[in-house]
């Protein structure tokens, strides 16, 4: 009987989905794959403006980290994955906001051929359900899809730290976003 229920047991874990965390209706998946390693859910956060949820940002990383420094540090990959709440924004808003938070973490950077190429990556509007991954391996190699379909690559070893200050930086998008990101779960 104890082997039934150990068996029993084991099945269920096995058959847990591969969602950990639903956050504002969306489910977010506990691991993720870039360049041939996993990734785990770090942590969340929701980026508001004004009273609008605009979308979670989720980090995911090789190492479990509770710093901006870990983070950087860590030479394995990293995901900030964007799930869109809000109706429609404008793809110009974001690629204002990717290039405003540019700006504020890495001001050096503004002219950076790889950071001009980035931002010319965006050619349409999200709309709520929409899902946008800056993906960042080993590597750094940066590339940046949209609901699965690749936007751009490039490989960058700036470009892929600015990505990351952009959320975790000094003057973050949204410091609780920041504090979410880094947070446990």
């Amino acid at each position: 009987m104890k082997k039934i229920l150990f068996g029993l047991g084991l099945m269920l874990l096995i058959g847990q989905p591969a969602f950990a965390t639903t956050v504002a209706g969306v489910k977010l998946a506990d691991k993720v794959e870039i360049g041939n390693e996993q990734l785990q859910l770090n942590g969340y956060g929701i980026r508001k403006k004004f009273f609008f949820k605009i979308y979670i940002g989720s980090l995911y990383t090789v190492h479990k980290a509770t710093s901006s420094a870990q983070v950087l540090a860590d030479k394995g990959g990293k995901l900030i994955r964007m799930d869109f709440l809000y109706h429609k924004v404008d793809k110009q808003k974001i690629v204002d906001g990717f290039a405003e938070g540019i700006e504020k973490n890495t001001p050096q950077l503004r002219n950076d051929p790889a950071v001009k190429l980035f931002l010319g990556w965006f050619n349409a509007d999200f709309v709520e359900g929409d899902q946008v991954d800056l993906a960042i391996d080993k590597n750094n190699n940066v590339s940046v899809s949209h609901n699965g379909r690749q936007l751009g690559s490039v490989q960058s070893d700036t470009l892929a730290k600015a990505l990351l200050l952009i959320y975790l930086g000094n003057d973050p998008a949204d410091d609780d976003m920041k504090e979410g990101m880094l947070g446990d779960i």
